[in-house]
């Protein structure tokens, strides 16, 4: 059985560096997926890729309004911070209109889309949460590859 790819987000500086190494390949059309349980760090994860595309503003967890959108000169990639906890069904998620824009997606509780999430999706999960070390750990389509996993510099 091959091993699962992981890297350990010990504290916030290194979840800030694999934001960083993901901010560093992302595409417009690219689609993150970010799972894992409540206070695990995806919403620390999206606010650290926002960072290093270089917004300097808030990034407010978009739980109410599902979507929050960022457009250059204010960073280098159209994103879209989308939170589907909200949905009960992935119907509800047509009115969104996510896979219609040009925007890159980071996508928190994807599964809440079912079958609907690409297959093109960067899928990375978070395990662990509150001062706990976290585990990353993911599933990188053909899309991805020799983007994913970071090669981080020794």
């Amino acid at each position: 059985m091959a091993e699962v790819p992981q890297l350990i987000l010990a504290d916030e500086a290194e979840t800030a560096r694999v934001a960083a190494a993901l901010a560093a390949v992302l595409r417009p059309g690219d689609i993150v997926a970010l799972s894992g349980e409540l206070g695990a760090g995806k919403t620390s994860l999206a606010r650290g890729v926002m960072a290093a595309l270089g917004w300097h503003g808030e990034v407010p967890s978009p739980t109410y309004t599902l979507v929050q959108s960022y457009d250059p000169p204010d960073v280098r990639v159209p994103v879209w911070h989308i939170d589907l906890y909200r949905l009960d069904s992935p119907d509800e998620a047509d009115a969104l209109g996510l896979f219609e824009t040009d925007a890159a997606l980071l996508i928190e509780w994807p599964e809440r889309l079912g079958a609907r999430l690409p297959a093109e999706a960067l899928r990375l999960h978070i395990a662990g949460s509150g001062d706990a070390r976290r585990r990353l750990t993911w599933e990188a389509p053909k899309a991805w590859e020799g983007r994913w996993p970071p090669v981080f510099p020794k």
